[in-house]
């Protein structure tokens, strides 16, 4: 083969090889990387939950309902989540909803390798349950910082969406982005509070609750807890799911492992009762919307904050409030204990002023 021949053949092999080589370049990503590296830690939780539920008297008649009221049954029903490894002792972050009245729970890593899970303790308030996993040196999950996020940027799902992770003994991946973040929800009627979640539209789906959503360093920066539908009637992504935030989660979970529970109880010394009309112009108070301090107690968290009685409690950080169920209601969805303190606007002698209140304990 003539010299330009075999020089132009190689060029063209070359230029071949390389293209393809650019190409498997090309397809690795920080997506990819950061699946690669979360995945081993990203467990199936199978739960056998006992349900309680009431049925009504087949007697239509008001004479046997009498005699035959609701009654209520117990039944024994397997439920799917996700969690996450965030130990290599074996401890496991997931929703308290996954694991709530469980009577047994396995907890199934990739490749198939199967555990009888322990509860540390949960968390209803917060969604957050804390398992343990017998044994030692689990592949776990390094754990981000949930303040530190940008509108825009990588989000990715992992778990186990109707059950799909039992199929191969893998996790799925679905990833989006962060689409907003601080958003409060507030209490619901089944007693969670969701406060400053996280909202992405990387697809979560029945099943992915528990398990961990990701940024493009592979950092865990929130747990998969929710989703809207968009209607009653329907169960899967829309693209609006939203986690609770990692900072959040791992403290929770901290104070699960060292003490099994969260302590909220929390002592005022307060005693307030609804202003109304006749009370505040009795007061000559310009208003008749708050709560006014009857009492405190000696050596209180309110006494140590400079409030008096005659003060009008007008907002508690940033909410107004009307009773005293509406300030403890406040304390509670932001998850404040004792030690911190409450900011209160307050009407005193003509003048609105602000001052804190550091809560104290039940036994102070």
């Amino acid at each position: 083969m003539p010299k330009f021949r075999f020089i132009l053949f190689l060029s063209v092999v070359g230029t071949m090889l390389w293209g393809q080589t650019d190409i498997s370049l090309s397809r690795e990503t920080a997506l990819t990387q950061a699946i690669r590296k979360v995945s081993p830690a990203v467990a199936s939780i199978n739960v056998i939950q006992l349900k309680e539920y009431a049925t009504r008297s087949p007697f239509n008649d008001p004479f046997f309902q009498y005699f035959f009221p609701y009654q209520l049954h117990r039944e024994q029903v397997k439920s799917s989540g996700t969690g996450v490894v965030i130990s290599p002792d074996g401890y496991v972050l997931t929703n308290n909803h996954v694991v709530e009245d469980a009577l047994k729970i396995l907890v199934t890593l990739p490749g198939g390798e199967e555990h009888q899970a322990s509860v540390v303790g949960t968390d209803k308030v917060t969604d957050v349950a804390l398992l343990k996993l017998d044994g030692s040196d689990y592949p776990y999950a390094e754990l981000g910082n949930s303040d530190d996020l940008m509108i825009g940027e990588w989000a990715i799902a992992l778990g186990n969406p109707y059950g799909l992770f039992d199929v191969n003994k893998q996790p799925t991946a679905t990833a989006g982005i962060i689409s907003a973040v601080n958003l409060d929800f507030g209490r619901q009627e089944s007693g969670q509070v969701y406060q400053d979640m996280i909202q992405t539209d990387a697809s979560i789906n029945p099943g992915n609750s528990g398990g961990p959503l990701v940024n493009s360093m592979g950092q865990v920066i929130g747990i998969n807890t929710f989703i809207f539908t968009g209607s009653s009637r329907e169960r899967g992504s829309v693209g609006i799911g939203f986690a609770i935030p990692i900072n959040r989660a791992r403290e929770i979970a901290e104070e699960l492992k060292n003490s099994g529970r969260i302590d909220r109880s929390f002592s005022t010394g307060l005693q307030v009762q609804p202003l109304n009309r006749r009370i505040a112009e009795y007061l000559g108070i310009p208003f008749s919307a708050g709560v006014i301090i009857v009492d405190i107690s000696d050596n209180s968290a309110a006494e140590k904050a400079g409030l008096e009685a005659a003060d009008v409690i007008t907002e508690v950080e940033g909410t107004k409030v009307t009773s005293a169920r509406d300030i403890f209601d406040v304390i509670e969805e932001e998850d404040l204990r004792p030690g911190d303190k409450v900011r209160m606007r307050i009407y005193r002698d003509g003048r609105y002023k602000t001052l804190n209140m550091k809560l104290g304990k039940v036994d102070e």
